[in-house]
């Protein structure tokens, strides 16, 4: 009796201890597991499960009055049209979802003061994880500095100095500087601060693009993920021979970048903590505009997003990994020339570049990726004249001067899978335009394009990737050559020097963006061939030499830290300028141009 007695309080003792410590973890009982009610991948089930039953209610079954009735399915609409398009990019879209997201974890799933830290433990910070504290620091800097939360967050701390790793250097921001930085802002939050922070991680994981969600829609130049570490294939094979923890988290899935300032920078302390995440991630991020179905037939895709990012995605076997590249171009929204090109000198420099922009010459920017040209392109256009018209043709959407620019007469077009970019193209001179710009020249087909459409318009812009002018100019004669219709190099080089007169080049060193040179691209004149030829044997001097057809000559280097002028324009270049400048305009360019290069 007395045994059966211990026995039975025994039984109850640990029953009730497991009760609980079920209730302690969060944990409850289900048939057939333990799971989490206040756990992230429970709530993501949840709030998945209760959008589905709004969306699939059957309002008939409820006897509204038509009033009700019309009102409920005005608002499913709203609520099915913005899940679509808040993984597009569309920041509008999010933060409507997100709301929604509040409103089911309070009302549905018992989020409230008293359990919200079993979901983020905000208030240990010692059980935080690096992710759950970059992303409170996030939010906290983004109450008060809203998309420069990020840049203030790098910039207050000094989280892209180079690191030194014996004879490395590197670009990185690490778990240690997460914790220093948390525990130096002394944070406290309130229960509406916690919900905001829980809200952010279930869409991400239900909506959004995962632990970049966030980042992406900050005012930087990009970000990219699965471009480091060990990819995924690989890793599994060879796992079981790594012999420390380091090497076991070098993971693909893992690898989180930033393009800030001109800066790749790693986030090494973020991750997307699985392979299949990854992959959410990569097969989302891309689909604004429907561009097709990355798949195992078409590795890749290049495409916008919703707020004019470009986007490029990749899969095996085309690649060896899951990576993705968002590239932003709204980080610049300081339209003042003045305040990108500082360095010494740069009044001369603007000068020059004001008058080659007013002056209508052909001007092409140069440089590596992440140089600036982007940017440059779009500080040149303050100095078109409002009377002209811009038509632009793009690969992808990005430069959006329509955003900047709202008074201009603006239309851009795009290559589509139905719409050649030639056609559109041809379109274009059907649109009475006067000054066209061209992107970003990658192919030997646009390089074509840009020596056709100098001919024909009052003025032409773009970039290209070339490093000197003499790798522009050949890169412009090989595409002459394969698609112009030219069969001779020289006359195709002569076709090119004539129908460009600029190359400004863009350098990026250590995350200083300046432009290194301005130079121009002199034709050489007949004249300056033996003047003892009759027209037949020069013709076949020209043709059978190796002499260029044309000369360069530098305006201004970037020199000792200062912008310096080199040399004058030529007479070419000038008669272009004035030709296309008023009176007034042209007596203030003689004035310039005589004062700075110290003319006569």
């Amino acid at each position: 009796m007395i045994l059966n007695i211990i026995l039975i309080i025994l039984i109850s003792l640990a029953s009730l201890l497991f009760l609980l410590y079920v209730g302690k973890k969060g944990y409850s009982i289900s048939e057939d597991n333990l799971v989490e009610p206040y756990g992230i991948p429970y709530l993501v089930q949840e709030v998945n499960l209760t959008f589905e039953n709004i969306l699939n209610k059957n309002l008939a079954e409820l006897n509204l009055n038509k009033l009700e009735t019309q009102k409920r399915e005005k608002i499913k609409s709203l609520i099915r049209k913005n899940l679509r398009s808040c993984s597009l990019g569309d920041i509008g879209a999010k933060e409507y979802i997100k709301d929604y997201i509040k409103e089911i974890l309070q009302k549905n799933l018992g989020i409230k003061g008293e359990t919200i830290d079993l979901v983020i433990p905000f208030n240990n910070s010692s059980l935080l994880s690096k992710q759950d504290k970059f992303e409170i620091l996030l939010y906290i800097y983004k109450k008060q500095y809203k998309y420069d939360a990020l840049t203030m967050l790098i910039e207050t701390y000094q989280l892209t100095e180079v690191k030194t790793d014996g004879e490395h250097e590197r670009y990185e921001i690490t778990e240690q500087e997460v914790d220093e930085i948390y525990d130096s802002e002394s944070i406290y939050l309130h229960f509406s601060d916690k919900l905001e922070v829980v809200t952010q991680r279930i869409y991400q994981l239900y909506k959004g693009f995962g632990v970049i969600d966030e980042i992406r829609d900050m005012k930087i130049d990009g970000v990219s993920g699965g471009i480091s570490g060990i990819p995924f294939d690989l890793y599994t094979y060879q796992a079981e021979s790594f012999e420390t923890m380091e090497l076991k988290n070098l993971n693909a899935y893992n690898s989180v970048w930033i393009f800030f300032q001109g800066k790749t920078t790693h986030l090494s302390f973020l991750g997307f903590e699985s392979q299949n995440e990854l992959i959410r991630v990569c097969k989302n991020i891309y689909r604004y505009g429907n561009p097709g179905q990355l798949s195992e037939a078409k590795g890749f895709i290049a495409n916008d997003m919703k707020d004019g990012s470009r986007v490029v995605t990749f899969r095996p076997p085309f690649s060896d990994r899951w990576a993705f590249f968002v590239r932003k171009h709204d980080s610049i929204i300081d339209m003042d020339i003045h305040n990108i090109i500082k360095e010494e000198g740069n009044e001369e420099l603007i000068n020059v570049l004001k008058w080659m922009v007013r002056g209508c010459l052909v001007i092409v920017i140069t440089g590596e990726m992440g140089s600036g040209k982007t940017t440059l392109l779009k500080l040149l256009i303050q100095y078109i004249r409002r009377t002209f018209t811009l038509r632009v043709h793009e690969q992808i959407f990005e430069l959006n001067l329509s955003k900047v620019y709202q008074d201009f007469n603006i239309l851009t077009l795009r290559e589509t899978e139905t719409v050649s970019g030639q056609e559109a193209l041809d379109i274009m001179k059907k649109t009475d335009g006067t000054v066209i710009i061209l992107g970003e020249v990658a192919s030997h087909t646009a390089a074509n394009w840009l020596v056709e459409t100098s001919q024909i318009s009052k003025m032409t812009l773009c970039s290209h990737h070339a490093q000197t002018t003499e790798d522009l100019i050949d890169n412009l004669k090989i595409a002459q050559l394969r698609v112009g219709g030219f069969h001779n190099e020289f006359l195709a080089e002569e076709q090119v020097v004539k129908a460009i007169n600029i190359d400004i080049h863009m350098e990026n060193i250590n995350g200083h963006r300046y432009i290194s040179r301005i130079t121009e691209i002199v034709p050489i004149n007949e004249k300056d061939y033996p003047s003892d030829y009759i027209p037949a044997a020069l013709e076949y001097f020209k043709r059978k030499t190796d002499r260029k057809a044309y000369k360069t000559t530098d305006i201004v280097r970037f020199e000792k830290g200062q912008y310096v002028l080199k040399n004058p324009f030529s007479g070419r270049a000038r008669e272009r300028i004035l030709k296309n400048l008023n009176e007034v305009e042209g007596a203030e360019f003689t004035s310039f141009f005589n004062s700075a290069f110290d003319v006569e």
